[in-house]
């Protein structure tokens, strides 16, 4: 894929043939990382024992509290995390890993390395890809939702007299975990490690006390009772497995946030600690409901004695605010990736610690997020009705990652097209499965996150076509620029002292910046660079391959400057390379930027629907600004508009 970025400056997703990359974000002890890990990679499917196993069992689906069914479903959940987080997930996928960053978006940067850019190959990849992280999106709102909603559902068994509170109290605590996103964790966040892992022992022992009140239940560990229950009752069980699917949720975070900790530390976590704490704690669950069916209402909370339930409860609250925090830094970073991909407008970024580059705070998707996220809750009401519209989302936006790793498997690892199948075989029949499963749920809120996920994947795709759009109006009407400045320089305007930096999305041609101040202003400064900023599809580069630096003429100078979809461009650093790197002295108070701010104007010219250009169009001017995106000085800043029809 080829992507042109010329509204903003940042005009391609280039593709290196070889580069050194830094993974200084990744260091520590083992044990560290993995402390780390348990804090923010484990929150969202740590907390699915709150909710999953009653979905399971939801009246509504008309399954008989009978020892078969209970054997079946806990056989089947203990199974899902085998195949899919552990064989799926933790050995092949996080495998495919995009210079140690994961997340689907990354996976189609490394897809797409083996297409034609334009090709059809390159565009269903590219479709695949921003489908899966759209429905993404879908999934961060009901997380917050269902997490802490079920938590705080847990009062309930202390006393009915805190029913007319969950509601209320739900939306404070949500309320006030946006409110302090912008704070970032800070401090805190070193504590997520330690809480999650008090979460997790909890489980287990939780888990441990009822198992010892009915071992037999610990015969689920054969597949054949999930074998059979999807035979004997198989309607039964195709409705159930949507349900199911619940305990994966959070399973595609292992993969997306692998750069943060890496490959070993989340295997170390998931094998050791995490996956035996959640199976036991299933184990556990279906233990009690073997020996007492009637604690169905609330499972969970009923599996501690009464006297430990407020503290459950308590543990519990804090453990799904863990989670949806982690959800919501999920989203911020999807943002920055689609953003500096190409798939989004750019939009304010904060960055919330001096220490780590990865944490940031997106405002306008924080407010979004906010919003539905409260608007669900007070619609749903209860958390087994949003376990109705969980799922859908996640279980496609799996079903996205296999046939992409598909890809990757084939054309980039190179493995022969037996083993391929093989291996994309059984993936693909449990995603599709789950999948199909979930489909069953649109009516009941299951077109929520579809809707969502639709919702995104038309900005993104707009957003997208209306650049190609955009590139292809510049290249036609464009000017070469080695032919125009030999030409100038025959007859050369007015010199004045200064250096001027042109911001351009092609390098071979003239931007529209520098036409109208040589048109209007009639000089040219006595140093002029062309400056491109481009997106390589790796996450991060080495500052010793971020510039190159061609000389076009006597102080004329075409400058490329290259970072990883998970870096901030920053003309300051860019400046101060150009020192360090080429000797070039750069008095920041005698540069000057020239930027186009161009005006889209939808027309009838081929391209995209009427409706589309105009989205586009609000889409383009209501984008951050490109000096605030770029960090440019706003007193060195000169802005020269243009209109564009489209």
């Amino acid at each position: 894929m080829s992507v042109s970025n010329p509204d903003f400056s940042n005009s391609e997703l280039l593709r290196p043939v070889e580069i050194e990359h830094e993974e200084g974000h990744k260091k520590g002890s083992l044990a560290a990382l993995a402390l780390g890990a348990i804090g923010i990679v484990f929150g969202d499917i740590g907390t699915s024992p709150l909710y999953a196993l009653k979905a399971c069992f939801d009246p509504v689906h008309g399954i008989p509290m009978t020892t078969e069914s209970i054997f079946g479903v806990i056989s089947m959940v203990f199974w899902a995390f085998v195949v899919v987080v552990s064989l799926k997930y933790v050995l092949f996928v996080m495998r495919a890993n995009n210079h140690g960053e994961g997340g689907i978006l990354s996976l189609m940067a490394l897809a797409l390395r083996t297409a034609k850019s334009g090709s059809k190959r390159s565009v269903l990849l590219m479709i695949t890809g921003v489908l899966g992280a759209c429905l993404f999106y879908g999934d961060a709102v009901i997380t917050p939702a269902i997490s802490v909603l079920s938590a705080i559902e847990g009062t309930e068994v202390v006393s009915t007299n805190f029913t007319p509170y969950v509601l209320p109290l739900t939306i404070v605590i949500l309320l006030a975990l946006f409110v302090f996103e912008k704070k970032g964790t800070g401090i805190v966040g070193a504590l997520f490690g330690p809480i999650m892992l008090a979460w997790f022992g909890s489980l287990a022992v939780m888990g441990l006390y009822q198992i010892q009140n009915a071992p037999e239940i610990l015969a689920a560990f054969n597949p054949m009772y999930a074998f059979d229950f999807m035979v004997k009752d198989s309607a039964i069980a195709f409705i159930v497995t949507g349900s199911i699917f619940l305990v994966l949720t959070g399973a595609e975070a292992l993969y997306a946030d692998m750069g943060h900790f890496g490959i070993k530390p989340i295997k170390f976590a998931w094998f050791l600690l995490v996956m035996p704490c959640l199976v036991i704690n299933y184990f556990g669950q279906g233990a009690l409901l073997l020996t007492h069916p009637e604690t169905l209402s609330n499972v969970f909370f009923l599996m501690v004695p009464e006297a430990y339930t407020l503290a459950l409860v308590i543990l519990a609250s804090v453990a799904t605010v863990i989670a949806s925090q982690a959800c919501i830094s999920g989203a911020y970073s999807m943002t920055s990736e689609a953003i500096l991909l190409g798939f989004l407008p750019r939009m304010k970024i904060s960055f919330t610690s001096e220490k780590e580059k990865g944490q940031i705070y997106v405002p306008l998707i924080n407010w979004i997020l906010c919003f539905v996220v409260i608007a669900i809750v007070l619609a749903f009401k209860k958390s087994e009705n949003l376990a109705s519209a969980y799922g859908i989302a996640v279980s496609t936006t799996m079903l996205m990652t296999t046939l992409l790793a598909a890809v990757v498997m084939k054309a980039v690892w190179k493995w022969n097209t037996f083993l391929v199948t093989a291996v994309i075989g059984l993936f693909l029949i449990v995603d599709l499965g789950f999948f199909a499963s979930n489909l069953s749920k649109i009516l009941d809120g299951g077109w929520f996150p579809i809707v969502i996920g639709s919702a995104c994947f038309l900005l993104m795709i707009t957003w997208y076509q209306g650049r190609q759009i955009l590139r292809k109006r510049a290249l036609d009407d464009g000017i070469r620029l080695d032919t125009f400045i030999t030409s100038l320089l025959q007859n050369p305007p007015h010199r004045v002292e200064g250096t001027a930096i042109f911001l351009t999305a092609h390098v071979d041609y003239l931007p529209v910046s520098f036409l109208h101040n040589l048109k209007h202003n009639h000089i040219l400064h006595e140093r002029v660079f062309f400056m491109k900023i481009s997106i390589w599809d790796i996450p991060f580069v080495n500052d010793s391959q971020r510039l190159t630096l061609k000389e076009l003429a006597p102080n004329i100078y075409v400058v490329r400057a290259v970072y990883g979809f998970k870096e901030t461009p920053d003309s300051n650093q860019i400046l101060d390379l150009l020192e360090s790197q080429f000797g070039l002295k750069m008095d920041r108070m005698q540069t000057s930027y020239f930027l186009s701010r161009d005006t889209i104007i939808p027309t009838s010219l081929p391209g995209m629907a009427i409706w589309r250009e105009h989205l586009y169009a609000w889409m383009y001017q209501n984008a951050a600004r490109q000096s605030d995106f770029f960090k440019i000085p706003a007193n060195r800043l000169v802005e020269l508009g243009a209109k564009v029809e489209i």
